[in-house]
């Protein structure tokens, strides 16, 4: 198996939209603490994509990149590069997703990878993210060079019941931080 991993634009997920839909979807379905909590729909699933992801891409807010397999979306991630005046330097990694199918098999690293190349282009030299405390995410990031940088209890509600859970927060530097760069 070969995976492409591809920047997207907005009509590119206009184009793919039934498959970003059945990506999460299916995530969710598998118990991935991405935001949502069962019942959850595939219209559901598509209306997070049109709703809150089309318009920050559109308006250059956000990236997107997804993984191919036989020119078919199979995995996706986002960096959120919207960031406040004081806050340049950084961007938050969201919402990585690979379809239960097509796990065990580098495409998250290879999401991954992808996302921070896109971050150190535009001169991101800090990258933050949160994972469900306890997921396997959390090896996979230790993996990639994240640092914890701690656990907030009771952050979101699990996927399948009422039960609050905590989540771990996780940081790395690409580069040099923007501060030691800036004149004094």
């Amino acid at each position: 198996m070969t995976a492409t991993v591809l920047r997207l634009g907005a009509p590119d997920l206009a184009a793919h939209l039934p498959a970003f839909a059945r990506i999460l979807h299916a995530c969710v379905q598998d118990g991935a603490s991405v935001g949502f909590i069962l019942p959850f729909s595939p219209a559901d699933a598509e209306a997070y994509w049109r709703h809150a992801v089309f318009p920050p891409l559109t308006d250059g807010k956000r990236i997107l990149l997804a993984a191919f397999v036989d020119d078919r979306p199979v995995g996706t991630v986002q960096l959120l590069i919207d960031m406040p005046p004081n806050q340049p330097h950084r961007a938050e990694v969201m919402k990585l997703l690979v379809h239960p199918d097509q796990r065990r098999r580098g495409l998250a690293r290879a999401l991954m990878t992808a996302i921070e190349a896109q971050a150190h282009a535009l001169d991101r030299s800090l990258l933050t993210l949160d994972t469900r405390s306890g997921d396997p995410a959390k090896r996979l990031y230790v993996s990639l060079g994240y640092r914890v940088a701690g656990e907030i209890p009771d952050w979101c509600r699990d996927t399948f019941t009422p039960d609050l859970c905590p989540t771990t927060i996780l940081f790395k530097r690409l580069s040099e931080p923007l501060r030691r760069q800036l004149p004094r």
